[in-house]
């Protein structure tokens, strides 16, 4: 065991399944040199060299289209695309070639590749680089879709991901990229896909979020036990396909659920969350379910404005409150 922050964690990730498997490679816009936008790449360059980490031009189509023929040809790439912002650029060769190609094929083909990208809400960077947009690719059936909320849950589930013979969608929140805890060495040391982890346990009410939120849930959960309330936080971590079974079964103990997410409250995860609970578990619920989200709008620039928007611990906290009086 060591400290790692998370990016670090993501680079060890990737370096060890790089070592591991010949047929791993990563490209996109300043991986190699660089070492990418945010050092998420740093010195895989000097230990694969230049055919194994390779720089793009700056057009998301190609750049996820080239790793959609080179997973059907039998390798396995890892895409990194600068903020999920962008995915409006590749969104076709994302959902319409890399997600259907093993069902149009009948399972001639298999697409085994990682789509690392960056949601930066509450970074204050403005309504370009700011969306929490995983509802997009979590519709999209043949893609899977994670969001670690940690260093061990990055490395363990991106681990996965290059392991998996279908396209994975690895979300990674750029504030998360400085925290540290301590990860595991173990070369196969692996988090499943589509498995949710319970964060803190609780009775009174159960608090369902993702990525950056996970920490602000865990920070209000405090809050509430001093006020005697204990609140029970699930980090979905696979988005989909999502873990239901360990969701139910926290509302079933606390009877109550909250639902808090960066990306907008209509028709995003929170909502389908809030809709499998009360399909699944509505005669465990002493109350209906409550989502908290930031308002339906574009996220304005600066940090300031971002957090006026944005759930904070408070809010959560203010919330369960709600829900439990």
């Amino acid at each position: 065991m060591a400290m790692k922050n998370y990016c670090w964690a993501v680079i060890d990730a990737m370096r060890e399944e790089m070592a591991r498997d010949k047929d791993v490679f990563l490209l996109g816009e300043d991986v190699a040199a660089a070492g990418g936008a945010f050092g998420g790449s740093r010195g895989l360059l000097d230990a694969f060299g230049p055919l194994r980490v390779r720089d793009t031009p700056i057009s998301e189509e190609i750049i996820v289209g080239l790793a959609v023929g080179s997973a059907m040809m039998g390798k396995r790439p890892i895409v990194e695309i600068m903020f999920m912002d962008f995915f409006g650029l590749c969104l076709d060769q994302i959902a319409n070639q890399g997600a259907k190609m093993h069902y149009l094929y009948n399972g001639a083909f298999k697409v085994p590749m990682v789509i690392r990208t960056l949601v930066a809400t509450e970074m204050g960077i403005g309504p370009h680089h700011s969306q929490s947009l995983e509802s997009w690719v979590a519709h999209v059936p043949g893609l899977k879709v994670v969001m670690p909320s940690s260093p061990r849950d990055a490395k363990g589930l991106l681990k996965s991901a290059i392991r998996d013979d279908n396209p994975v969608i690895f979300i990674e929140h750029l504030a998360l990229h400085k925290m540290k805890e301590e990860v595991g060495d173990d070369e196969d040391f692996l988090i499943p896909i589509g498995k949710a982890e319970i964060k803190r346990q609780g009775e009174h009410a159960t608090l369902i979020a993702t990525g950056l939120m996970v920490h602000k849930a865990l920070t209000a959960a405090e809050m509430l036990s001093r006020e005697g309330i204990e609140v029970e936080v699930v980090d979905p971590r696979s988005i989909s396909p999502l873990d239901m079974d360990t969701i139910a079964a926290s509302v079933a103990k606390t009877n109550r659920a909250l639902v808090v997410t960066s990306a907008h409250r209509n028709f995003g995860f929170g909502s389908e969350v809030a809709a499998e609970i009360m399909e699944r578990s509505f005669y465990d619920l002493d109350v209906p379910v409550r989502r908290l989200s930031p308002p339906f709008t574009p996220m304005p620039f600066g940090k300031a404005n971002e957090d006026f928007l944005i759930p904070n611990a408070e809010r959560i906290a203010a919330a369960v409150r709600e829900l439990v009086a």
